[in-house]
């Protein structure tokens, strides 16, 4: 099967969550046969930090302008059995344009920001990778979020057919390794910086690093104001490259999982972080959204917060405790929550998708 993507980017996982789902997702479909074309616009933040320039399984182009990269696209959709555009892709609607208008058998739209996308639409903002027909023209949907924005997706954009792909984490990058001490923490936070999760993060990690003055706190991500409210014991770490995340987390004796908030008010939108963090084994404590409990079971594989109370209690638990839950988590995620059991059901989806749009063009004078 071949697949074409025109997605955010997969070559810089600098300040996004999309690259290192997508690394993952193309090296799980490399070993089932499949070969994927990646079209990515080189822009130059991620250019500059760039950590893949290959990949098995993929081939990546780069390009600057779309109408210089039209032929190359055309070409790939002829021969593809699916393309997939995805939020936040630079180009994303005239990509869609390109898709709906070849022989490309199945047309899919990835909304990896669903919550993200729904919340501008209900303000009345646009959405830049969402055309004006919205998504009825595309075969079917994906959603990195499951719940009711499965059904928003229907009623607010015309999705047809919905079905979610959640996050996952590849476990031959993500995986238990020794502790590295620049890394420690009695409680680490891994995430890039975003206004809409500052009131938890304050609320989880910063209160219980003031109440704990004697213990380690350590954040690891990029875009942090000079205004963060930061105190002696808590440490940073500018931008960690995925290579970097295994030692990060192995290095925590607990770590915080904090969900953006379209995302936790929606519910059912697990974060890649939370799944990377369980696939090192780590303890995790998360604040609360609904569906949590469908991808991790509450105080066996996985702790929950409302404030600094409920964190510091964690933090007082005993070392076996801890150990327990990490590895309980570790065990659930390597069932269930891994890039290879992402790559089957999306290999499962296309291959009893109901081609609408592509199958009419198909049979009905598509442009080439």
């Amino acid at each position: 099967m071949q697949l074409v993507v025109f997605g955010l980017t997969i070559t810089s996982s600098w300040g996004n969550g999309h690259a290192t789902l997508w690394r993952g997702l193309v090296r799980a479909l490399e070993r089932r046969g499949c070969r994927v074309i990646f079209f990515e616009r080189d822009e130059p933040y991620y250019a500059e930090n760039r950590d893949v320039r290959e990949l098995p399984g993929a081939e990546i182009v780069l390009y600057s302008n779309w109408e210089d990269v039209i032929p190359k696209a055309r070409s790939a959709l002829k021969s593809a059995d699916a393309a997939i555009v995805t939020s936040y892709c630079h180009d994303a609607v005239l990509a869609g344009e390109l898709t709906l208008n070849t022989t490309c058998r199945l047309s899919v739209f990835y909304d990896l920001d669903t919550p993200v996308t729904l919340a501008r639409l209900c303000e009345g903002e646009p959405v830049d990778y969402i055309g004006p027909r919205g998504l009825r023209d595309f075969d079917f949907v994906l959603s990195f979020t499951g719940g009711a924005a499965l059904d928003e997706l229907r009623m607010r954009l015309g999705a047809r057919w919905v079905v979610p792909l959640y996050g996952h984490v590849d476990p031959d990058v993500h995986r238990p390794v020794v502790p590295a001490a620049h890394y420690r923490a009695d409680l680490s936070y891994l995430g890039t910086y975003a206004a809409d999760r500052q009131q938890t993060l304050e609320a989880l990690f910063v209160a219980s690093a003031r109440r704990r003055p004697d213990q380690r706190f350590l954040i690891g991500g990029a875009q942090y104001p000079q205004e963060f409210p930061w105190s002696d014991n808590i440490f940073f770490v500018r931008h960690l490259p995925p290579s970097e995340h295994p030692a990060f987390f192995s290095s925590s004796r607990l770590t915080l999982n904090v969900t953006r908030q379209a995302m936790a008010s929606m519910g059912w939108c697990p974060s890649g972080r939370l799944f990377e963090a369980a696939a090192c084994g780590t303890p995790i404590i998360s604040d609360v959204w609904p569906g949590l409990e469908d991808f991790f079971e509450s105080g066996t594989e996985i702790l929950l917060a409302n404030d600094s109370d409920d964190v510091l209690a964690a933090l007082d638990r005993s070392d076996a405790e801890l150990v327990r839950i990490g590895q309980a988590a570790r065990e659930r995620t390597l069932t269930e929550h891994t890039s290879a059991c992402r790559a089957d059901e999306l290999l499962a989806l296309l291959s009893r998708a109901p081609a609408g749009v592509g199958l009419a063009m198909e049979t009905g004078g598509a442009v080439s």
